[in-house]
């Protein structure tokens, strides 16, 4: 599991939780807060009422025909009254009153009800000794939608403030249902949409959680695989310090990498000539005759010279390598820097009876450090001239690419390169022998060409031409003025 899924699963467990109970509680508490509102309402009512009774009351009892005349009419009324999703044409309402011994003097709604006992209902006996009497009974028992609400209150004599009887009214819960409903119904869109936002705020908070460490990841990983890769810039000032904590790494590990590297490699190749100076040595040291002794001295010397160019060229690319910046570079024209390249590589061209020509079909201008750049196509002219036969061709053509980029090519008649070497050549130390001598070089000019174009942001392409022969080819970002 990805370390942003959990940063999401646990966002959603506590915000997405926390936001369910909500919307579950508010749900829960829709139908007792509607049934406390109509049941504050039910006490203001019945109260009214009862001070109604009151007034009609004669010689310390209820009337009762004046009773009846009092609702008689309020219940044939008929009228329109639109409130949200509920609409209403009567009154609803169920009036009993009763006397002081609980026995039902009026009933508004069950008239066969009238002098029946009342008294054992809470509504009624509560009353009756001076205490707050409700109820809710079901018309259907077990079903919760047909229970009906009932409130009673006093009726008091006007002098001596006795209780005459009874006043409850009755109010059925299923008129509140499609209340319930709808509003039930507009707090579950509102907690969809409300969990839909978490949602996504979830996943948005778990990637800029996440996203800082697969960066890093990304970039550790390219690291460890020796890709390029630049250190990512991240916000935050934790996210920073892991950020500098990972490039301090990577230079100690780049360090220590780039030293066992090149010890290795170092130890490798001066090891063979170091072997042919010992044995050479050797042989002087017995005196030879002096022919001999001439040629183990130029054998000294010549493998001393080797280690010296592996040692100077080993120190170049580690300079190139080092370097981080591109300092001091300037507009360049590569059309000149290859024709100065092709005029002093005339020489060595001539004693291996090989034609160097140069060919500048376009400008070719960029910007970056001469002097690397010309050791750059220095390198590729050496490699094509050592790799090309007596009579045959090297081509030096300069020009700017379809993809802006400034481009030398050396292009020769040689033998080209075997397959199994096209996957190695710019590896250190990696070398074909030369037809002429048989002999290799230092295995190092390529990769200090692919340093160079690697400093300038470039490449350096090598391939087979189809018609023979081997095409070596440095591309190099383009500038639009030499200014």
């Amino acid at each position: 599991m990805t370390i942003r899924t959990r940063i999401l699963l646990v966002y959603l467990l506590i915000v997405g939780g926390g936001f369910y109970y909500l919307v579950n509680r508010s749900l829960a508490e829709l139908r007792p807060r509607y049934l406390e509102s109509m049941e504050e309402a039910l006490v203001d009512t019945v109260n009214l009422l009862a001070s109604m009774i009151e007034r009609d009351a004669v010689d310390g009892a209820i009337d009762t025909a004046k009773v009846r005349q009092l609702f008689r009419r309020a219940f044939e009324r008929r009228f329109y009254a639109r409130i949200y999703s509920l609409t209403k044409d009567r009154v609803d309402l169920r009036v009993y009153v009763t006397n002081e011994k609980g026995i039902v003097l009026y009933d508004s709604v069950v008239p066969s009800d009238e002098g029946l006992d009342y008294s054992q209902w809470m509504d009624v006996s509560r009353t009756l000794k001076g205490k707050y009497g409700a109820r809710s009974t079901a018309t259907e028992p077990g079903n919760e939608e047909t229970k009906v609400m009932y409130v009673g209150a006093p009726v008091r004599a006007a002098v001596s403030d006795r209780i005459l009887g009874t006043v409850s009214i009755g109010k059925p819960t299923a008129s509140i249902n499609d209340l319930v409903s709808a509003a039930r119904q507009r707090v579950m869109l509102a907690g969809l949409a409300g969990g839909g936002l978490i949602v996504m705020v979830g996943v948005a908070f778990s990637i800029w959680i996440a996203t800082p460490v697969a960066r890093l990841t990304a970039y550790a990983q390219a690291v460890r695989d020796g890709r390029p890769a630049s250190l990512p810039r991240l916000a935050g000032r934790e996210v920073g310090e892991l950020r500098q904590a990972f490039e301090e790494m990577r230079a100690a590990l780049e360090g220590k990498a780039y030293v066992e590297r090149y010890v290795q490699t170092l130890t490798h190749e001066i090891k063979s000539p170091l072997s042919a100076i010992r044995g050479a040595a050797e042989i002087l040291g017995e005196n030879p005759p002096a022919e001999v002794r001439v040629r183990f001295i130029e054998n000294i010397r010549a493998e001393a010279g080797r280690i010296q160019r592996v040692v100077d060229l080993l120190l170049q690319l580690a300079s190139l390598e080092a370097r981080k910046a591109r300092p001091e570079f300037k507009a360049v024209d590569l059309a000149q820097v290859a024709r100065e390249v092709v005029d002093a590589s005339q020489p060595a061209a001539q004693v291996g009876q090989v034609a160097l020509t140069f060919d500048a079909s376009a400008p070719a201008a960029c910007r970056g450090d001469p002097a690397l750049l010309a050791q750059a196509v220095s390198n590729l002219v050496q490699n094509a001239l050592a790799f090309t036969p007596p009579g045959g061709t090297v081509v030096v053509r300069t020009d700017t690419g379809a993809d802006g980029a400034a481009r030398v090519a050396v292009d020769d008649t040689g033998t080209g390169i075997p397959d199994y070497a096209l996957a190695r050549i710019f590896e250190r130390f990696y070398s074909l022998p030369r037809p002429s001598t048989g002999v290799k070089s230092t295995g190092l000019g390529l990769s200090l060409v692919r340093e160079i174009a690697k400093l300038h942001e470039g490449e350096v392409l090598v391939t087979n031409r189809p018609e023979g022969g081997v095409r070596a080819e440095v591309r190099i970002p383009t500038t639009r003025t030499l200014a």
